[in-house]
């Protein structure tokens, strides 16, 4: 059972992850938690950004503070499948002149894989990830080679340009936990970047984890334990985007093709614990489920041809749904009508 000293602990190690963080990484606050809640909770995670962001230095640092092995692949058009999962090759033992098959890793072989422009590759390539983002292993040939442990995919995707790109299959779309926004720095920590990367770079990033001990914190944040009330708000709040459930208010069945599927629900309380322990709390409340709540749904939410024409984003439907879902919390259950109706006959 998880102890306060273990959610201290995680507390201070992801603060101390964020300091670290911090020399390198000029503001983006709101992004690095986001990234560590992720991290947490064992989840993937989608970075959506402009160039020059700080996408890949983000990544790279990240897995530097965690004490990861980290393997960077460039997702391009001509990326073929056994690029990423590795492939076999005929070996010949010059002892005997027999020949036998022996599989090359690819860099899929790694802790943190940072999968850049992954939407710059054709889907037959992104697919090679989905066994891996899921099963934490490769098949080739028919044999299973697992990954090591923790595994964790971090993409970037470039939202403005999409001449030559292939969007992602919603399967693949919701294997990840997070889609995490970076927008442009303001006046002051932009001066601040370019200052600090026009001379001569003097922050290091130092290993703060190690694999067995982010395994350690990663098992404390799943033994957080959450009321039912929690869970119901959080399923609440997935069921409500699907255009389909009776309780779902019009603007989803006005604005909603797909709603977000059972792995949001799963995700916004896996989120949610993740982020209490960051937070150094023991318990899980509703105002963690709706900070995670945008994160985890923008992307699981496809919305139809009324939406763009009304300026309706992923996110505003999900603020939306936020409130509609609070106003249903907040109203008593036939339960409780019916208690109330005898104690007052």
């Amino acid at each position: 059972m998880t102890q306060p000293s273990d959610i201290e602990q995680v507390h201070a190690a992801t603060r101390d992850i964020a300091a670290q963080l911090s020399r390198v990484i000029v503001g983006q606050q709101t992004v690095v938690e986001e990234l560590l809640t992720c991290v947490l909770a064992g989840g993937h995670c989608l970075l959506v950004g402009v160039p020059g962001l700080a996408k890949t230095l983000m990544v790279r640092s990240l897995a530097d503070c965690l004490g990861l092995s980290f393997n960077r692949v460039q997702f391009t058009p001509d990326l073929m499948p056994a690029d990423v999962t590795g492939t076999e090759v005929i070996q010949e033992d010059r002892s005997t002149g027999q020949r036998e098959l022996r599989f090359i890793p690819g860099p899929v072989f790694a802790n943190v894989i940072l999968a850049d422009e992954i939407n710059r590759t054709p889907p037959k390539t992104q697919a090679a990830l989905l066994e891996a983002m899921q099963e934490h292993q490769v098949t080739v040939g028919g044999v299973r080679h697992p990954l090591p442990e923790p595994f964790f995919v971090l993409a970037t995707q470039n939202p403005i340009e999409q001449e030559g790109t292939y969007p992602l299959p919603e399967a693949q779309l919701d294997r990840f936990m997070f889609e995490v926004r970076i927008d442009y720095p303001d006046e002051d920590e932009e001066f601040q970047i370019v200052r600090q990367t026009t001379s001569t770079p003097t922050a290091k990033i130092l290993p703060l984890l190690t694999h067995a001990r982010l395994q350690q914190m990663q098992a404390t944040v799943r033994d957080i334990p959450v009321a039912d009330s929690v869970i119901r708000f959080a399923l609440l709040l997935s069921r409500l985007s699907r255009s389909n459930n009776p309780q779902a208010p019009d603007f989803v069945k006005q604005y909603i093709t797909w709603g977000a599927g059972p792995r949001a629900s799963q995700h916004l309380i896996l989120a949610a614990k993740a982020r209490a322990a960051l937070h150094g709390r023991m318990h899980v409340d509703i105002h963690d489920v709706i900070t995670v709540a945008k994160p985890v749904m923008r992307h699981r939410i496809v919305t139809n041809f009324h939406a763009e024409a009304d300026h309706q984003t992923p996110d505003t439907i999900v603020e939306k749904l936020i409130e509609h879902a609070r106003r249903l919390a907040n109203q008593p259950s036939a339960a409780e009508r019916a208690t109330k109706v005898l104690a007052d006959s």
